[in-house]
């Protein structure tokens, strides 16, 4: 099946078959890259259901339905599983996550377009139709963004639709690919590519998800129930496949940390827990949690981040490091995200040689050097028209 595509792009097919699939991955084992987008849908479940996977190669566009009976994904596999050919998405993480619990891995080498346009200069997550436009003058029809991807028969539209992401994203690469090289970034893009290799940034350890909560409390009877009941909610929002926040939301979770209800009585008055869910399965085995987390000793229970000796910044000195990160990612045309964040200035405001991203590499060319010349009293910041500009200081 095919459907109409966009001039100068290939007709999109639609691959419902395993012979097909495996057909389509060999040939596309000729190409140094491919362009590969999902669509997914996730509202109602933990776990995302992988719905369609778009593959774009030079010659070929196809549309795979992964819900096809009996279809079996192995060729996709093997083909992100050759290093031989780089596998180009925009915003990765997401896809990168479905095809970890799918395969056990990530493809291999990856690229991301949203991470190198911010390299490259376009901002703080740009999105993909800005992208687009700004690097190909293309645009991008969003009418079937929320479609319900696992209704079936697919639609021509939406085959259509699913096709261009990849279509496009084949100019965005060899565009920005071209830009990154022009400007001698390939290098810096690798470096910020490093983190998406790494399966385990795709998978949630249940004994930390209680860090996502971010407690304030140093309570480490508090913060053990917070640790042992977030656990406990991922655990089971997985075996049950339903979001976490639809078993039990985050203020609940942490109200009931806090309180430690001892019977299905105490545990409905904590705020959006119901009679039937108390006295039910569901919430006897959080009270099981929480007995079990009270009869553990003070050594067992997670120890609160130490508390910082240092100094509190300069609101002025972070004030001025702000500036001259903004200025000199101007500069550079790169992200302010990619250089430095709050908690890297605040530490650079009352540390000589903090052990931060800004102070290596790339980062340090670009901006920490220059931070810390004017620590020293080296260089001031003026106003040139409308640009910030560094003054050297003479001593």
């Amino acid at each position: 099946m095919s459907s109409p595509s966009s001039p100068g792009h290939p007709t999109p097919q639609l691959i419902t078959t395993t012979e097909a699939l495996a057909e389509l991955c060999q040939r596309l084992r000729v190409e140094t890259f491919v362009t590969v987008d999902t669509e997914f849908m996730r509202e109602r479940t933990y776990w995302p259901d992988l719905c369609v996977v778009q593959l774009g190669g030079t010659h070929e566009t196809a549309v795979i339905d992964a819900l096809a009976p009996d279809l079996d994904l192995t060729p996709l596999k093997e083909l992100f599983d050759d290093t031989s050919i780089t596998k180009v998405f925009h915003a990765a993480r997401q896809d990168i996550e479905i095809f970890v619990l799918k395969f056990g891995d990530v493809p291999r080498p990856m690229f991301d377009t949203q991470v190198a346009a911010m390299v490259a200069g376009f901002g703080d997550q740009v999105g993909y139709e800005a992208l687009v436009a700004g690097l190909t003058g293309g645009t991008i029809d969003k009418t079937h963004r929320f479609s319900d991807w696992a209704a079936r028969p697919l639609t021509a539209a939406q085959i259509t639709y699913a096709a261009a992401d990849v279509t496009h994203l084949r100019d965005v690469y060899e565009a920005l690919c071209s830009r990154l090289a022009k400007d001698g970034r390939l290098d810096w893009t690798k470096q910020e590519m490093a983190t998406l290799h790494e399966a385990s940034t795709y998978r949630v350890d249940p004994e930390t998800a209680y860090e996502r909560l971010r407690p304030r409390s140093t309570n480490r009877r508090f913060l053990g129930q917070l640790q042992a009941l977030a656990a406990w909610r991922e655990r089971e929002a997985q075996r049950v496949n339903i979001p976490r926040q639809r078993l039990v939301k985050d203020e609940t979770l942490l109200e009931i940390a806090a309180t430690a209800p001892a019977s299905a009585e105490e545990l409905m008055r904590s705020r959006g827990i119901t009679k039937g869910f108390a006295e039910g399965k569901t919430g006897l085995a959080m009270l099981a949690v929480i007995e079990a987390t009270k009869a553990l000793g003070e050594s067992a229970l997670p120890v609160p981040p130490a508390a910082k000796d240092t100094p509190r910044p300069s609101a002025a000195l972070v004030s001025l490091l702000k500036v001259l990160l903004a200025a000199k990612c101007e500069q550079h045309q790169v992200a302010a995200k990619l250089v430095a964040n709050s908690e890297d200035i605040d530490r650079l405001a009352v540390e000589d040689s903090p052990n931060i991203p800004a102070m290596s590499g790339w980062r340090r060319e670009v901006f920490g050097n220059d931070a810390l010349a004017l620590k020293r009293g080296a260089i001031a910041l003026g106003v040139d028209g409308r640009r910030i500009r560094l003054i050297a200081v003479e001593r």
